[in-house]
């Protein structure tokens, strides 16, 4: 199974911009059930990712005293990404070895998708029935 296949059955990925909050992003969290955001540029094009293993850590750090932080300010902003023409096994491969839960998926410079490894288990789940 290739990742473009996978990502027909998905929403969009959710994004927000860069100089947006911690609130913001966690209501985005929240509201769309998920474990992270894409932070884009003004151009909209992705430059970094805030997970809520992210936030937590903040929490932790700041006890709870970081909701108006800047989210460009917490990202990680070394991204780690998939093409739609991956194999599901090649993002697992990404997954396991970067030790990471989303991996963006672009192409043509654009952000078409994320894969959580919850995609990558259901996925391999499904080509065993």
């Amino acid at each position: 199974m290739r990742v473009k296949d996978l990502l027909e059955s998905k929403k969009p990925p959710v994004t927000i911009k860069y100089t947006k909050t911690i609130q913001d992003c966690m209501r985005l969290l929240i509201d769309n059930k998920i474990g992270s955001v894409i932070i884009v540029d003004d151009e909209k094009r992705p430059i970094g990712i805030i997970t809520e293993r992210d936030i937590f850590h903040l929490a932790f750090r700041y006890r709870g005293d970081m909701m108006d932080m800047i989210v460009k300010d917490n990202m990680t902003s070394k991204l780690i990404i998939g093409h739609p023409d991956d194999k599901i096994d090649d993002i697992a491969d990404l997954i396991t070895v970067n030790k990471i839960r989303h991996v963006p998926i672009m192409e043509d410079q654009k952000l078409v998708g994320i894969v959580s490894i919850r995609d990558v288990v259901k996925a391999r789940a499904e080509q065993l029935v």
